[in-house]
């Protein structure tokens, strides 16, 4: 079975012949995975996106047509749009949510009063930020510093949306806590 065309080994598999199937695979998911890693950049995701293609071509053998192409040119066009697609969907994240809430958020441009409360008040936030649990303070980080929605934050953090959601609101009216009391500290 592996010393036959490409050709032939997409026919059999079109018709559902397992060792067809398996010598396709051996074939061809090296260059396909490759492709995909080229595009991604993620190997987690080009793996995704190989095993569609190869699950496309099993699907769609039957309807290949050798006349507008090699076996070859034909799965990695498959690869190569299922990649870009992957792509447009998934929005790239290259801060980590730690980091943002420790940035400096203070402007020379501003004059030395506002400076100072500025200042004051990006203490105090971090502060609050750093008592609540990591996967509230992450989940606030992303949505209220980076702009996320609840979908983004769950795609980002692998998690069902409404757990997104619900970390999102109770990190807020924790943050929403914290912040009160030291208020009413001040205050007295």
């Amino acid at each position: 079975m592996w010393a036959v065309s490409d050709d032939a080994l997409l026919a059999g598999l079109a018709t559902g012949d397992s060792d067809a199937a398996a010598a396709f695979v051996s074939r061809f998911q090296r260059r396909v995975y490759g492709l995909a890693r080229t595009i991604t950049g993620d190997d987690r995701l080009a793996e995704d996106v190989a095993q569609e293609a190869l699950l496309r071509a099993w699907r769609h053998a039957a309807a290949f047509d050798p006349r507008r192409g090699s076996v070859t040119t034909w799965l990695l066009t498959i690869t190569r749009n299922l990649a870009i697609d992957a792509m447009r969907v998934r929005r790239p994240v290259s801060w980590d949510p730690g980091a943002l809430a420790a940035l400096d958020l203070v402007s020379a441009d501003r004059g030395p009063d506002v400076e100072v409360i500025l200042e004051d008040d990006a203490i105090r936030l971090r502060a609050a930020l750093g008592q609540l649990p990591e996967e509230q303070r992450r989940a606030v980080v992303l949505a209220g510093l980076c702009g996320f929605s609840g979908r983004e934050v769950s795609e980002v953090e692998r998690i069902p949306l409404g757990t997104a959601k619900t970390r999102i609101r109770s990190g807020l009216l924790r943050l929403r806590a914290v912040l009160a009391v030291e208020e009413r500290a001040e205050d007295s």
